[in-house]
């Protein structure tokens, strides 16, 4: 009698173990960002470096990456379960790659207006969309700002232009050296990138492509095909996470740096956190976001994108919005609440 109930025992405890280790294991998720370990990094960096991907039961690596093309291609192969992208991009891979196996869906707005901009020096004597007609304006052949040039020129009837490509160091050191007359880039990125040569903010024009009628959606986080299909629930914590540490990063955009600063030891802080400051206030923190709620998008605005792509990015077949966003994984609204009360 002593000796079965023992054996009860021992099984009942080694039962408990195996259910407590299946409860306690984590999902490994590889997650591929668009650019480097620069300011709007810290969105995803915050929620590893907190805990708060741990706490959900997460093990996530976050990578740089060189591009929202190539972030889409690596999250299509199956390489990364997630990742971060202009929609732009995902659109283009999807209407130019129909019958693929593996097109990955955006599961979550983050820049809920492109970021992209053309800028140039108020010296050049430009001053509105209708100066650039027959200018050089240089940008890298897979810049998102200028794949999406020809939706600018016809919202504000710009005549053509001549393009000059280059790599992107490249790109802000022509212009101010004035081998082109303007250049398209995020604001972000680009801005920063012209004053830390040597050119002061109050000299350079700026022309916001949401400012001058161009309504595209920005970056979305997009998630691969098989985690859609087998690790739903994956989604849903990652989202959730990503959210909570989105809200400590506006918050505090000095101390979300810090975590940057931990992945990449050579960046300038202060030059960082004006970048991450910048992007909240001119993508993540918009009136079209406020209006729309953080992570969320709009039917008919995504529809209207989803055409204006097809024809300036001259896609093999017609992009289907229907196809691109999926956002059955979003966190609650209470969840979504991370956009700072009092701006209207």
């Amino acid at each position: 009698m002593i000796k079965r109930t023992f054996i009860k025992t021992t099984l009942g405890l080694a039962l408990a173990a195996t259910f407590a280790g299946a409860s306690a294991q984590t999902t490994p998720l590889k997650f591929q960002l668009d650019w480097r370990f620069e300011g709007p990094a810290a969105f995803f960096l915050v929620p590893a470096a907190k805990g708060y991907f741990k706490d959900a039961k997460l093990d996530v690596t976050v990578d740089a990456g060189n591009g929202s093309g190539g972030a889409v291609n690596r999250v299509a192969s199956g390489a990364y379960d997630l990742g971060f992208a202009d929609l732009a991009a995902l659109m283009e891979f999807h209407a130019n790659n129909p019958d693929a196996p593996n097109k990955p869906v955006a599961v979550m707005m983050v820049y809920n207006n492109t970021p992209a901009s053309v800028m140039a020096l108020k010296k050049s004597g430009i001053k509105t969309p209708a100066d650039l007609a027959g200018k050089k304006l240089g940008a890298p052949v897979f810049d998102a700002g200028r794949r999406a040039f020809p939706i600018f020129a016809k919202a504000n009837s710009v005549p053509a232009v001549n393009w000059v490509s280059m790599d992107p160091p490249l790109r802000e050191t022509m212009l101010v050296r004035g081998d082109v007359d303007a250049i398209t880039g995020f604001t972000f990125t680009s801005l920063l990138n012209i004053e830390a040569r040597g050119v002061k903010a109050d000299d350079v024009v700026v022309m916001q492509y949401p400012d001058f009628g161009v309504k595209l959606y920005g970056n979305a986080i997009i998630a691969s095909p098989k985690l859609v299909k087998e690790n739903p629930a994956a989604i849903k914590a990652f989202l959730t996470a990503f959210a909570k540490g989105a809200k400590d990063v506006i918050a505090d955009p000095a101390k979300a740096i810090e975590t940057v600063k931990a992945r990449d030891g050579i960046i300038n802080t202060e030059l960082e956190t004006r970048r991450l400051k910048l992007a909240i206030d001119t993508v993540i923190n918009s009136p079209d976001a406020r209006a729309e709620g953080f992570g969320q998008i709009k039917a008919p605005r995504l529809s209207l994108m989803a055409s204006q792509v097809s024809d300036a990015f001259n896609t093999k077949t017609r992009v289907k919005a229907d196809e691109i966003w999926n956002g059955s994984f979003l966190p609650t609204a209470k969840e979504l609440d991370v956009l700072p009360k009092g701006k209207k």
